[in-house]
């Protein structure tokens, strides 16, 4: 670091023309400044400066010192104003996963906002019910929902997600409601991507493997079968909320209904410096505030 300073001090002095000067640009002392000089010739074997009580004048090796420090000088403080305005006005590429649905819905809407205030980012959005690879696919940020597993990446809580056990009045009425998890075993449970449901007896966190006639990757269309009256699913808040509130669909063993599901803003730990991917996850948290299933 001295031998930094002795340089930083040598350009100054050729620079403002006096010892003084550039101490004064520099805040720091004018003997500070001398000492650095003389150690820096000490260093080199030769004088850079011939001093007199008026001027400065550079000796020859004086002169070919300046012109390389100079620039040496010169890329440093291009290098630092390049990586400080990357901070304010970042950019690249940010490359993000979510499930095709909820993305479609609630992700892609928000980012052209985004992308208009850091217009200097690329984005690079797949949506898709397969769970990718993060790290050997080089994904900066996955949006997971449910319930994490345990891994190595980092995690931040997007919002709550609620899931509902739900049927249609009409279903009901042929068929009957369950009232313990036991008796899931004589309804026709409509399935995703999962073949267990979650639930949470006596305070424990249960999964429940039930069976049905109908299977789908899409939640839509779980959705519509369950309208429909075919069976009993289990589906999250933003896909049910507004058929419950109209009582198009009827909510079933609220006792058992696990508390602790949530959509979640994943990635991996070599990712958490990057300020791109800072600023990403802060606007989503923000934006999902003024949801009604926001955070609780």
């Amino acid at each position: 670091m001295r031998r930094w300073d002795a340089i930083e001090a040598y350009v100054a002095v050729v620079q403002e023309g006096s010892f003084s000067a550039a101490a004064e640009k520099l805040g720091v002392s004018a003997s500070h400044i001398s000492r650095r000089v003389a150690e820096l010739e000490a260093r080199l074997g030769t004088p850079l400066i011939f001093r007199t009580t008026r001027s400065i004048r550079l000796s020859e090796a004086g002169e070919q010192y300046f012109q390389h420090c100079h620039h040496l000088l010169e890329g440093f403080l291009s290098a630092e104003e390049r990586i400080s305005r990357q901070q304010s006005e970042p950019a690249g590429l940010l490359k993000l996963t979510c499930a095709a649905t909820f993305g479609e819905r609630f992700i892609a809407p928000l980012l052209p906002e985004f992308m208009r205030r850091y217009p200097k980012l690329e984005l690079e959005l797949h949506l898709s019910n397969q769970l990718v690879d993060l790290i050997r696919d080089g994904y900066d940020l996955a949006i997971r929902l449910g319930t994490l597993e345990d891994s190595s990446l980092l995690a931040r809580r997007l919002c709550d997600r609620r899931e509902y056990l739900c049927a249609s009045p009409g279903y009901l009425e042929r068929h009957g409601a369950p009232h313990t998890l036991s008796e899931l075993a004589h309804h026709n449970c409509l399935l995703g991507t999962s073949p267990t449901w979650l639930f949470q007896d006596r305070g424990q966190r249960r999964e429940l493997r039930v069976q049905g006639n109908w299977r789908s990757n899409s939640g839509p269309a779980v959705l519509s079968a369950v309208q429909a009256g075919l069976g009993i699913a289990q589906l999250p808040d933003y896909y049910v909320e507004p058929q419950l509130e109209r009582g198009e669909l009827i909510s079933l063993l609220e006792n058992y209904r696990y508390r602790h599901s949530g959509v979640w803003l994943v990635y991996p730990k070599a990712r958490q410096q990057l300020p791109r991917l800072k600023l990403l996850c802060d606007y989503l948290i923000e934006q999902f505030e003024t949801l009604p299933w926001r955070r609780g």
